[in-house]
């Protein structure tokens, strides 16, 4: 993965040849010197760049030594012994690799690159539904702090969630916080799902554990700001003017967008059924820049351009910025060591059930 050239036109002329199809060609010129840059600066100073699957195409394709989801991130991040690490991501997907790599310098290219979802659920929250609910394990969705996955039994992630839960060995589990991948995992496992409040960043009075319904899953109301834009009308729509098309949707959709379409799964397993499959054209249902790394892949396929439902948090990264991270050690992620340790724990719980 990237581009690896001797000047910074042989480099415009790779990253041409890859994504004329999705970048403007003044935009491949403006930016040839920066991809140049990094990777030169990269390679010298021995650092590892991680791309998570919704980076911008032109970076995407020309810097990152590992792209996936963020299981595999995760799982690199764990095995890589280089340094440092730039994250090209957001912020809890840094500091699940500073978690697996404290002695290693962890870089992100942002200040903030923050996630809705990951916003949505704090630690008091998570100590507070034990209470609630005493002696049930926590599963809680990678796309969180640390302080958070430190509260938790083993994280998981859109790929292995379902696997997760089942992996429980416990009649009730407390599954946190996406709402949308809740239900989704409730529909896979056949379990019941109750949400035990309606507000979780209101303030308002939360309801008590409920003790006369019938549930195996305990669930939280966190969204992913982009994935809950996506409806079922939607679907009918695309499929009214393209009835070939093969719907994909990510699993932190709704449940009824998840079930009108023809396969949900992790980034990382949309990206490998188009490759795969056989079909004309597709709708994804996730963020967008991600429908532009498939199109620069997979040229005889064409990716139906539903909306633009772009993810603020992840835009933050840019290739400017990739540059200045190298060049000036910044941003550094630090977790402190108690939570890291805990953390680790259950990342390490995630990744051995895979």
């Amino acid at each position: 993965m990237g581009i690896l050239a001797p000047s910074v036109e042989s480099t415009y002329e790779q990253m041409r040849e890859k994504l004329a199809r999705v970048v403007p060609d003044f935009e491949l010129r403006a930016k040839a010197e920066l991809v140049y840059e990094i990777n030169r600066l990269k390679e010298a100073r021995g650092a590892v760049i991680l791309g998570h699957n919704y980076m911008e195409p032109a970076l995407y394709h020309t810097v990152p030594d590992i792209v996936g989801d963020s299981l595999e991130l995760a799982r690199k991040a764990a095995e890589t012994d280089r340094d440092p690490i730039v994250f090209c991501g957001v912020r809890f997907m840094a500091e699940t690799a500073k978690i697996l790599n404290p002695s290693r310098t962890v870089l992100l290219p942002a200040k903030k690159a923050g996630c809705s979802l990951a916003e949505s659920i704090t630690a008091e929250d998570v100590r507070d539904l034990r209470r609630k609910f005493p002696g049930v394990p926590v599963v809680t969705y990678v796309n969180t702090y640390a302080d958070v996955k430190a509260e938790t039994d083993v994280c998981c992630t859109s790929s292995n969630a379902a696997r997760v839960v089942e992996a429980m060995d416990s009649d009730r589990v407390i599954f946190l916080p996406d709402e949308y991948l809740a239900q989704n995992v409730a529909r896979d496992t056949g379990k019941r799902i109750i949400f035990p409040t309606r507000a979780p960043k209101s303030g308002a009075a939360r309801a008590a554990a409920p003790e006369n319904l019938d549930y195996e899953l305990i669930g939280w109301h966190g969204r992913c700001e982009v994935h809950e834009q996506f409806t079922v009308e939607d679907i009918v729509n695309v499929r009214k003017q393209f009835p070939d098309v093969v719907v994909l949707a990510h699993p932190e959709c709704s449940a009824e967008v998840v079930e009108a379409s023809d396969f949900s799964g992790s980034t990382s397993r949309m990206i490998q059924y188009v490759r795969d499959a056989k079909a004309p054209r597709y709708l994804l249902l996730t963020e967008c820049s991600m429908g532009d790394n498939i199109i620069a892949e997979n040229p005889e396929k064409e990716m139906v351009r539903l909306c633009s439902v772009r993810c603020p948090h992840m835009h933050e990264i840019t290739l400017e910025d990739t540059l200045d991270a190298l060049k000036h050690n910044r941003y550094q992620i630090e977790v402190p060591e108690d939570i890291r340790v805990r953390a680790k724990r259950a990342v390490d719980r995630m990744l051995e059930i895979g």
